[in-house]
């Protein structure tokens, strides 16, 4: 049976659970059969807290009546607090210190809320910078399709949980690609939404300056709808929120999208190389646009060609790595040293206290002038969509995105292919999704990206279940699936 609740949507099992035909606490132990088998070779989950998940379960009722009661998931070991359980945020310091948040964020609240039971959190490269997850702290989480790869970056733990089957989604955040791009990388559905569309309190008001978004990876565009309608909405002292969609989203699904305009995009920003396999996922998907009856043009917003987005992404981030480590040495009572944390982190954190307070407005007002800029593609030029490659190369095998201490900035310096599409969205707070499209001539997968307009997630979940009826994704499987 396990096997056979792996190959299940959230969605269904949670109508498993709805109509009695199994208890939350059978989930569950299934799922964590699944775990116990896959986790030694993927090294996904880096905190397994399965008892807690199975006295949960045991308290739900058959029948629950929460939307998803008695589901397993995963969290993400950054965002998502959860009071009492381990916080490592991809670093040794806090492994060593046995650090634990004292918490559940909003964000964990209304997952529970929706009857979710958490497995455990999932593994990510140290303070989620990098586009691979292969820390220092917990070792290197492995691509189910193929082991001698990446899974992806940051949230690439939570990708290779669900793409193997564990569980059917998992919690996921983006800075700038680090939901789309394990999405991509592990064959699964990936949206990052608008700016400020999930809260980050009570803790934060943002992440990353704006930069950062939560959600979840999914296999299937229903769960991301739902998970949409629960995950979304103002929460107390946050300091903005985006547009309250015109309905539930889970009612966009199989609703007419009417004929869409939508720019393709086949090179990257500033005539970049694009691999022949991102090219090719991108013509096909451009095919199966054409002919669900959309206009597709050879465009793209001039915005993604200027030549400073990605140093000014880069200052943001440097930054915050900064303050990041100033709050955790807080929080242990201590001060961080360059012995603390890996290599590339240290240099990044000395680039930002570097940075002078002029310097840091100035790239502020940079960030918000050219989202407009951005923007504009979409609100005074008069497309619907746009399509992109999500990464501009293959999956990356283990151990290429990676710093020395003698080359601290190597990893940065690999990772810009693996970016170049996604980061833009990060930068202005568009929607993007990440669809499981494509596969390379070896199996591995390779997905397309689709970027709407500000607050277009309505948009974006009307097209995804178009596509995903006209190429459904859902028979390639890794082999090690369930």
């Amino acid at each position: 049976m396990t096997d056979e609740l792996a190959a299940l949507d959230a969605t269904a099992q949670a109508d498993l659970v709805r109509s009695g035909q199994l208890s939350a606490l059978e989930l569950v132990d299934a799922a964590i059969t699944r775990l116990s088998r896959h986790n030694p070779v993927l090294n996904a989950v880096i905190h397994p807290c399965l008892e807690r998940a199975r006295e949960r379960a045991r308290s739900m009722p058959r029948g629950g009546l929460a939307t998803f009661a008695g589901v397993p998931m995963v969290m993400k070991d950054i965002g998502g607090a959860e009071a009492g359980e381990p916080y490592n945020a991809g670093m040794n310091l806090l492994k060593v210190a046995g650090y634990r948040e004292t918490f559940d964020s909003y964000f964990t609240q209304k997952l529970r809320a929706a009857g979710f039971i958490s497995l455990g959190r999932t593994n990510l490269p140290e303070l989620a910078i990098l586009p691979t997850t292969e820390p220092e702290a917990h070792g290197a989480t492995r691509n189910p399709y193929d082991t001698r790869y990446s899974a992806g970056g940051s949230s690439g733990g939570s990708a290779a949980a669900v793409a193997a089957g564990i569980v059917p989604v998992a919690h996921a955040s983006d800075g700038g690609g680090s939901i789309r791009g394990p999405a991509s990388i592990c064959g699964l559905v990936g949206l990052k939404p608008t700016r400020a569309r999930s809260s980050f309190g009570p803790a934060s008001g943002e992440r990353w300056s704006g930069l950062s978004a939560e959600f979840m990876l999914t296999r299937s565009v229903r769960d991301c709808a739902a998970l949409l309608d629960i995950l979304g909405g103002a929460m107390p002292g946050d300091p903005y929120v985006a547009p309250a969609p015109n309905r539930p989203y889970v009612q966009e699904l199989g609703a007419q999208p009417g004929v869409l305009r939508i720019g393709v995009m086949r090179v990257a920003p500033r005539g970049g190389a694009v691999h022949v396999d991102c090219v090719a996922a991108v013509d096909a998907m451009a095919k199966t646009l054409e002919q669900l009856g959309h206009q597709l043009v050879e465009a793209h917003p001039p915005a993604l060609d200027e030549p400073d987005a990605g140093l000014h992404w880069f200052s943001v981030v440097s930054c915050n790595i900064a303050r990041t480590l100033a709050v955790y040495g807080q929080k242990l009572g201590r001060e961080v040293t360059a012995d603390d944390v890996e290599p590339l982190t240290w240099a990044l954190a000395e680039g930002g206290r570097m940075l002078t307070a002029p310097h840091w407005l100035a790239t502020i007002d940079y960030m918000h002038s050219y989202g407009r800029r951005l923007r504009s593609f979409w609100d005074a030029d008069g497309y619907d969509l746009l399509l992109t490659p999500v990464q501009a190369l293959p999956p990356p095998e283990l151990g290429y995105i990676s710093s020395t201490p003698g080359e601290p900035l190597r990893a940065i310096l690999r990772a810009p292919p693996y970016g170049t599409f996604t980061l833009p969205m990060n930068l202005s707070g568009q929607p993007a999704i990440a669809l499981p499209t494509h596969h390379t001539p070896e199996g591995l997968p390779i997905g397309t990206q689709l970027v709407a307009g500000y607050g277009g997630e309505d948009v974006l979940i009307r097209v995804a279940s178009q596509i995903e009826i006209a190429r459904p994704w859902h028979q390639h499987r890794p082999g090690i699936f369930g």
